[in-house]
């Protein structure tokens, strides 16, 4: 999967890559730039002074990070902030994929679509009850809590056909980033479990400021890390995907139907 084999990090490695971690809060979460932007660089200089090769990959991780907080990543489906949230978000994978591809000369971070392995039963009879969760969880969460007045009101065709897509784009831009970049990353130098808590904290911290606010992190956290667990599992960012995806379409009829109550009245909460 190309999670290449590297020395672990010691103690003092996992009190860098909290750091990293703990700058999304910051940056996301709680919007403070200047304190988020400290935390990162210290995180860094800490990583740097005592293990190189953590510090490489942390790098990458802090240069997505970095590009990402250059906009707002609030709700908004206008099409002139469609385009530069999309530019944004693509180059926070990019960047990172092709400076350790090219300036690196390391292939660590892959995307892996392809995988030859046929799902288990077991993972597809996941799908569904992916979608059964989403059913039962997301309308009391969303219209409960007042979450949904994150998102805008959609009406015309048009707004609904980009809310749908808005979502969707960035539940797989999620896997691309939290999983492929920075689960696969931080997997090389700690345990799966350790990596699995240190991006679900950026993935929470990055869905916070999208709007997944209230109670939202106790159901974005547990999220983040069964899609962290699922594909160091499955080794397949397909399945993953799917996984999001359908969780997502779910999420996009809830919130239309918050909007108008009238509209899909299908939800039970």
């Amino acid at each position: 999967m190309g999670t290449s084999t590297v020395q672990r990090a010691g103690p003092w490695g996992l009190v860098a890559a909290t750091g990293v971690s703990a700058s999304a809060v910051l940056l996301f979460a709680l919007r403070l730039q200047l304190p988020g932007y400290a935390v990162l660089l210290a995180a860094l200089v800490l990583a740097y002074a005592t293990n190189r090769a953590l510090f490489r990959d942390l790098l990458l991780i802090a240069v997505g990070l970095g590009i990402i907080s250059t906009i707002s990543v609030e709700a908004n489906i206008d099409y002139a902030n469609i385009a530069l949230m999309g530019t944004v978000l693509s180059l926070s994978v990019l960047v990172p994929y092709l400076s350790s591809r090219y300036v690196y000369r390391e292939h660590a971070i892959r995307f892996p679509i392809h995988t030859g392995q046929r799902w288990t039963t077991l993972e597809k009879a996941y799908l569904p009850i992916v979608v059964l969760q989403g059913y039962l969880i997301l309308p009391s969460y969303f219209i409960g809590s007042g979450a949904y007045q994150n998102w805008p009101v959609v009406s015309a065709p048009d707004e609904i056909a980009r809310l749908f897509v808005g979502v969707g784009f960035v539940g797989i831009w999620d896997e691309l980033f939290f999983i492929c970049v920075a689960f696969t990353l931080l997997r090389r130098h700690f345990p799966d479990w350790q990596a699995n808590l240190l991006q679900a904290v950026i993935f929470c911290s990055f869905l916070w400021e999208l709007g997944y606010q209230s109670w939202g992190p106790l159901l974005t956290f547990p999220f983040a890390l069964l899609q962290g667990y699922t594909f160091a599992r499955t080794r397949s960012l397909t399945y993953v995907v799917c996984v999001h995806l359908l969780f997502d379409a779910v999420v996009f009829l809830v919130l239309v139907h918050a909007h108008h109550p009238e509209w899909l009245d299908i939800f039970w909460y």
